[in-house]
C-alpha cells in the first residue's frame, strides 16, 4: 500500500476516475478528517463525529456546522 504517500486518502482509487477528481476528493477528505479549532476552548481538538456534528475532545462540547467544515 505504498501508493498513498503523495495522493493521501485518494490513493485507494488507484488510476481510476482521473487526476482532478481524485485531487478534489483528497482535498475534501483532508478538510473534514483533520482537526479544527474549538469555538469554546480555542484549542485545535475538534473532530467530526457525523454529518454536520463536530465535537471537541478537550471540553466535550458539540457543535452543529457544515458537513465538511466547521464554519
Amino acid at each position: 500500500m505504498g501508493r498513498t504517500k503523495k495522493v493521501g486518502s485518494a490513493g485507494r482509487f488507484g488510476v481510476r476516475y482521473g487526476r482532478t477528481t481524485r485531487k478534489k476528493i483528497a482535498d475534501i477528505e483532508a478538510l473534514y478528517k483533520g482537526r479544527h479549532k474549538c469555538l469554546n476552548c480555542k484549542k485545535i481538538s475538534v473532530k467530526r463525529t457525523s454529518y454536520g456534528i463536530w465535537e471537541c475532545n478537550k471540553c466535550n462540547v458539540k457543535f452543529a456546522g457544515k458537513a465538511y467544515s466547521l464554519n
